[in-house]
């Protein structure tokens, strides 16, 4: 089963290349196509990272053991 970060991580070279490879194809310089595909694919990897940030483990998941007081 494939989850998020799954098709992030399968996106970002589809974006880098894809995006670059179709906007060389409509005319635009090759100077030009690889750095908006370099920025979508960024935005990809932005979103994954804080917008859709992976959870922290829960309170049941965390042992039993209070936290070590350093005072």
């Amino acid at each position: 089963m494939t989850g998020y970060y799954d098709i992030v991580l399968g996106l970002i070279p589809v974006a880098l290349l894809g995006i670059s490879a179709a906007l060389t194809f409509v005319g635009l310089s090759l100077t030009t196509a690889i750095p908006v595909g370099a920025f979508i694919a960024m935005v990809i990897i932005g979103h994954a990272m804080f917008v859709n940030a992976p959870a922290e483990a829960s309170d049941e998941t965390q042992s039993a053991r209070p936290p070590i007081n350093a005072d």
